[in-house]
């Protein structure tokens, strides 16, 4: 009988609980132990381990975040760290660790593998930045919240005639951005991959006024600068009035959306799958609606694309 650990380190995204609900009752049906991990990395570290079985993963499948909690993890960077962790991992005889996390946690995770430990990583991150997989865990529901909240903010900037700048997450990579930017109808996206151009953007703004056109939405990722000085740069060359409202971190959080919770599901069943066939270093992806794996060097080597037809969809639509 095999003895899986499941960990959730970094951010946490909506499915999460989904996909450990998955993990432990695929698990529990194949006949495995599992055991969960507390606090994420600084948990395996610090050896806060917890059983797991069918029950106690009940009522989970609906909620946000993550039942085994999650936290930032300096020390498993750290050759010491891994060691550490590694460590705890054999003396609690465990085979296998199941990582359900994004593109830093699995980079941590090849590192345990090259410390001669067997990983399965699942993809769980709003960002949808890890390279190979069309889509990971919680990217549906943040892309729904997000655009939930600016419905609500366009009501305000049709009333009072003016332009808002919206800012969802999105550090390093614009894949949020340009996603939601799409369904809620925005006139701009503006993403750290793209050199944005403000006296175009103020030009646009300027004809639309002339055609009648009073109010715009522009999201804007947050790994693109200062929010507000953009704001007040737009000012400056039109004269009209720009408002800037930061979702923050309403996008991690909510109940998770069908869509969310069935790709968590499908991904946890069939990470176990991997391991009952042998399989280990690899790297659970969806890819043309297949599920399928990918070997955790080729994900963590590669560099996920924006997708710059969608971007040109945008501005097409914002006439």
């Amino acid at each position: 009988m095999k003895k899986i650990a499941i960990v959730t380190p970094g951010g946490d995204a909506p499915g999460m609980n989904a996909c450990i609900r998955a993990v432990v009752r695929r698990s529990s049906y194949s006949g495995f132990e599992v055991v969960g991990v507390l606090n994420g990395y600084q948990g395996l570290i610090d050896e806060t381990l917890v059983k797991m079985d069918a029950r106690t993963v009940s009522g989970i499948i609906q909620r946000g975040g993550t039942v085994l909690k999650s936290s930032r993890c300096a020390q498993i960077n750290t050759p010491a760290g891994l060691s550490k962790a590694v460590e705890i991992l054999k003396k609690n005889k465990i085979d296998f660790l199941i990582i359900i996390g994004g593109d830093g946690s699995i980079r941590a995770a090849e590192k345990i593998s090259k410390n001669g430990f067997p990983v399965i990583c699942i993809p769980a991150s709003i960002d949808n930045d890890v390279f190979g997989t069309d889509e990971t865990i919680g990217f549906d529901t943040a892309i729904d919240t997000a655009v939930d909240a600016i419905d609500k903010i366009r009501d305000t900037a049709t009333s009072f005639d003016r332009v808002f700048i919206v800012e969802v997450m999105g550090r390093e990579h614009g894949f949020l951005a340009v996603e939601v930017g799409l369904a809620s109808g925005a006139e701009f996206v503006l993403v750290p991959e793209v050199k944005y151009d403000i006296s175009k953007i103020a030009d646009e703004l300027k004809k639309d006024r002339k055609k009648k056109k009073t109010s715009a939405i522009i999201v804007f990722a947050e790994g693109c600068g200062d929010a507000k000085k953009v704001a007040k740069q737009i000012f400056d060359c039109t004269g009209i009035d720009v408002k800037v409202s930061n979702l923050g971190y309403i996008q991690r959080g909510g109940n998770p959306s069908a869509r969310s919770r069935n790709l968590a599901s499908r991904f946890g069943s069939f990470a176990v799958d991997l391991i009952l066939k042998g399989y280990k270093n690899r790297v659970v992806v969806l890819h043309k609606g297949e599920i399928k794996t990918l070997p955790i060097k080729k994900v963590i080597s590669g560099k996920k694309e924006v997708d710059i037809e969608t971007l040109k969809l945008v501005e097409k639509l914002a006439v």
